[in-house]
């Protein structure tokens, strides 16, 4: 099935029923044939943090700043965060984004969550249909399925343990420079003692 648009009265009955304990989110997800268990506990999370608007879907492409993103991004490094738990606290609705933007600083770094400078592309035959297909094609490239965004976590525990690494290792040097430092410095006394 290609990714459904759920409307908000169907989201809306979703989650009722959820809440009236009419059974849990495999359940749901089989009766009402949602294409992931994982979207119906997304829509009741976000029906419990944010009431009716958290089940709208936005017409508006939310935007976000380059600190804002950077700043979401390190909390997801250097959390035990999920990406839903980072999207319910930071108000985003979907947590997608947010694998997105991971991703992107895992390939390029920071500068890769820079707004993109509008109008590259553009002709002027047809600035308007270019300018959908950047779009669209920007969309694509977020890929969301569960085997990916595991990718993506297992990739992030591995950095987590080589920066954990590198710390102790640059500890382990400085107290090493720091206890040096103590011999020059005793061995200079008891010269010093010497004469």
């Amino acid at each position: 099935m290609g990714k459904c648009k759920y409307t908000y009265e169907f989201k809306k009955q979703v989650v009722t029923a959820y809440l009236n304990n009419e059974g849990g989110y495999r359940y749901l997800t089989e009766k009402y044939s949602v294409s992931d268990k994982k979207l119906v506990r997304q829509w009741v999370a976000n029906y419990k943090k944010y009431g009716d608007s958290g089940l709208f879907r936005s017409r508006k492409k939310s935007t976000y700043s380059f600190k804002k993103k950077l700043s979401i991004v390190e909390l997801y490094l250097s959390s035990e965060l999920s990406y839903q738990e980072i999207a319910l606290q930071e108000g985003i609705h979907n947590p997608s984004v947010i694998a997105a933007w991971v991703n992107r600083f895992r390939i390029a770094g920071p500068d890769a969550l820079r707004p993109q400078k509008k109008g590259r592309k553009k002709t002027l035959d047809k600035p308007k249909i270019d300018d959908s297909k950047t779009q669209e094609t920007e969309e694509r490239v977020v890929d969301t399925s569960v085997e990916h965004v595991k990718e993506l976590e297992d990739e992030l525990l591995k950095l987590r343990i080589e920066n954990a690494f590198l710390k102790e290792l640059r500890r382990l040097r400085l107290e090493d420079e720091a206890k040096m430092r103590e011999r020059h410095s005793s061995s200079a006394v008891s010269e010093e003692n010497l004469d």
